[in-house]
């Protein structure tokens, strides 16, 4: 008889297949800067059979790799840990996304809408503060351990586009 795993023996296993994941990052990171532009058509790299319900839940920002330097730049000189709630809207397939940000001895709450496309597992929110459009993809995903999102953005009116992957484990 094999032993149930622990809570904290399964927290290693996540984070082992998150750790084994990171290099994915970096080879998506580099394959899509050639990426449609925001919005005009449906990824060929979104998750197939994508399921809105199955994708609720408590989620964690392990990786992020963007073509943004000054993201990059502000990622790494102040790292944190990131947790994701994602909380369908009632009755839609549009989603709430509540961020805890934990860094520097603070905590910061944030809530970003998104809503729902034609296409399964791709939503769009607007960021006001950069004035951005954005386009995120659920690439893959296996709703338990860990979640792919590629995500273009636009600000306008400069016109400036963005990529961005992260890596979400449970």
């Amino acid at each position: 008889m094999g032993r149930s795993p622990n809570l904290r023996d399964r927290g290693s296993l996540r984070m082992l297949r998150a750790v084994c994941l990171v290099p994915l990052l970096g080879l998506v990171s580099a394959w899509t800067p050639q990426a449609a532009p925001v919005m005009e058509k449906s990824p060929t790299l979104t998750q197939e059979k994508f399921d809105l319900k199955q994708f609720m839940g408590r989620w964690y920002e392990v990786a992020v790799v963007s073509t943004c330097p000054y993201y990059m730049q502000r990622k790494s000189g102040n790292p944190v840990i990131v947790a994701l709630d994602l909380k369908n809207v009632p009755s839609e397939r549009n989603f709430t996304m509540t961020a805890f940000t934990f860094g520097n001895g603070s905590c910061r709450e944030t809530s970003t809408d998104y809503s729902s496309t034609n296409f399964p597992g791709r939503f769009f929110h607007h960021v006001a503060r950069f004035g951005a459009d954005v386009d995120s993809s659920v690439v893959h995903t296996n709703y338990d351990d860990y979640a792919m999102i590629l995500q273009l953005s636009t600000e306008k009116p400069s016109g400036n586009k963005t990529t961005t992957v992260k890596l979400y484990s449970e």
